[in-house]
């Protein structure tokens, strides 16, 4: 079973050492940043299952990111700070954190809660995936069928993973390289996907508005 990814942010080298080293040794894949920069760009790289957030971070309080990735992004948020008050609490909640703990906390409860959260949004994307909107575009997973002007277009294996994948970072770029790695191909090779999977759900392909290339770095789904 693929490990599930982690990305921990805190600016505390000690916390991110600690946290790293304790969810390694629980089987997870463990990225960590120590600001929202470093975040950002490992957010570029991978996709991550769940995000451990400091509040307090320099530059970019831990809440303004939140609210910032939550736009364009499902992943699960659980929120750190040394700020437990019930106003912090909601504060955190508000800004599109799924969960909160104050420190100091205990390591077996924040694997529980971590473990808590992977479960329910693993459970919220299988009752959401039937069918997708991709503008006029419908899109069902289990059958890999996209309903477009009242026809049903089946997808190969190909154009579904690629879609998949693309969908998992909707309305973020994704680079042709880790399209390419996870598609199990050569890099090369995705732009004659992309060109594909654009003529099945895009109205003009010569003019796409859904599936966007961002010249010299790769690719980004605009969807809801």
């Amino acid at each position: 079973m693929k490990k599930k990814h982690l990305l921990v942010v805190d600016d505390d080298y000690r916390i991110r050492k600690l946290l790293s080293q304790y969810l390694s040794e629980s089987g997870y894949l463990v990225t960590s940043a120590q600001d929202t920069i470093e975040a950002r760009e490992a957010l570029k790289n991978f996709n991550f299952d769940l995000i451990i957030l400091d509040v307090l971070l320099p530059k970019e309080l831990g809440t303004d990111f939140a609210k910032i990735l939550k736009k364009s992004s499902h992943i699960s948020i659980l929120m750190l700070t040394a700020l437990g008050t019930p106003e912090e609490r909601i504060k955190g909640l508000e800004s599109g954190a799924d969960d909160y703990m104050a420190k100091p906390f205990n390591p077996k409860e924040l694997l529980l809660r971590i473990e808590k959260l992977i479960d329910r949004h693993k459970e919220q994307s299988y009752q959401s995936e039937s069918n997708i909107n991709l503008g006029q575009v419908k899109y069902n997973v289990s059958k890999n069928i996209l309903i477009k002007n009242d026809k049903e277009l089946a997808l190969n294996t190909s154009e579904a993973k690629l879609l998949s994948i693309l969908l998992e970072n909707k309305g973020s770029l994704i680079n042709r390289e880790l399209i390419a790695e996870k598609m199990s191909i050569n890099p090369r090779s995705v732009d004659v996907q992309i060109k594909r999977l654009r003529e099945k759900i895009e109205e003009d392909s010569g003019n796409p508005v859904l599936l966007q290339t961002v010249r010299g770095k790769g690719y980004a789904l605009l969807v809801d």
